[in-house]
C-alpha cells in the first residue's frame, strides 16, 4: 500500500508500506475503523477456532470408528467361532492321524525287519536240521552195515583156517551174510521187489529178454537176473528180469 508522508513540512514522499495484517484495511486500502477491525478479528478468530474444533471433532470420530471396528473384530459371531473351533479340531485330528500313520509305518517296518530276521534264522535252523538228519541217516546206515561186514570177515577167516570146509558150509555162510545185509536194509526202509511169478510191470521191472512159455504164463516174470529195491514209495532200482511169451 502506498501512503503519503510529509517530511519537515516541505515535501511529501510516497512510501510503500508492506502490511502484514491486511485485516486493518478494507478493499480500497483504507484503514478500517477500530470497531470494525475488532469485529472482523473476532469473526476470523471464531472461524479459526471453528476449524480447529472441526478438525478435533473429525479426529475424535475417526478414533471412535476405529475403536468400534476393532471391537467388532474382537466380538466374533457364534458362526465364526464355531467354524474356527471346527477348523482347530480338524487340524488336531489330522495331526493325530499323521502321527498315528507314522507310528504304524514305524511299527510295520520293525515287524518286517523282525520277520526277515526270524525267517533267516528259521531257514538256518531248517538247514542245520536237514543236515543233522542226513548225517543221522548215514550214521544209522553205516551202523547197520557193520554186522554184515563182521559176518563176511568171519566167513573168510573160517574158510581160510578150515581144511575140511565144504562148499555146502561155505554157501550157508554166504547166505547167512546176505540175509543179515537184507535185514539191515529193511531196518532202513528198503524193501526188495518180489518179481518171480508176478506180472511184468514196467514201473518195477526191466525186461532183459523173453522166453516162450505156456499161454497161462504169458506176461509173467520167469527169471530174475538182478533184484530190485524200493525205498518207501520210491524205486531205488528196477528188477532185471526175463519175461514169458506164449508160443506161436
Amino acid at each position: 500500500m502506498e501512503r503519503e508522508m510529509k517530511l519537515n513540512g516541505k515535501e511529501t514522499i510516497e512510501e510503500k508500506i508492506m502490511v502484514k495484517d491486511k485485516r486493518r484495511f478494507n478493499e480500497e486500502g483504507e484503514l478500517r475503523e477500530e470497531g470494525r477491525f475488532v469485529d472482523d478479528e473476532k469473526s476470523e478468530n471464531l472461524d479459526a477456532g471453528s476449524g480447529q474444533v472441526s478438525t478435533e471433532k473429525m479426529a475424535e470420530v475417526a478414533e471412535s470408528e476405529s475403536a468400534e471396528s476393532k471391537s467388532e473384530l474382537k466380538q466374533k459371531s457364534p458362526e465364526v467361532i464355531k467354524l474356527e473351533n471346527e477348523l482347530q479340531q480338524e487340524r488336531a485330528r489330522r495331526e493325530a492321524a499323521e502321527a498315528k500313520l507314522l507310528a504304524v509305518q514305524a511299527r510295520a517296518e520293525e515287524l518286517i525287519k523282525r520277520m526277515e530276521k526270524e525267517t533267516a534264522e528259521m531257514r538256518e535252523r531248517i538247514r542245520r536240521s536237514l543236515e543233522d538228519r542226513a548225517r543221522e541217516a548215514q550214521f544209522q546206515f553205516l551202523k547197520t552195515l557193520l554186522p554184515v561186514l563182521d559176518n563176511l570177515k568171519l566167513a573168510i577167516e573160517h574158510a581160510e583156517n578150515s581144511e575140511t570146509l565144504s562148499t555146502e558150509n561155505f554157501l550157508a555162510g554166504v547166505k547167512g551174510t546176505a540175509r543179515a545185509f537184507e535185514q539191515a536194509l529193511s531196518s532202513l526202509g528198503v524193501e526188495p521187489i518180489e518179481s518171480i511169478g508176478a506180472d511184468f510191470t514196467p514201473e518195477l521191472h526191466e525186461a532183459v529178454d523173453t522166453v516162450e512159455v505156456e499161454p497161462e504164463r504169458e506176461g509173467k516174470v520167469i527169471l530174475e537176473y538182478q533184484r530190485g529195491y524200493k525205498f518207501g514209495d520210491k524205486l531205488l532200482r528196477p528188477a532185471k528180469v526175463q519175461v514169458g511169451r506164449s508160443r506161436k
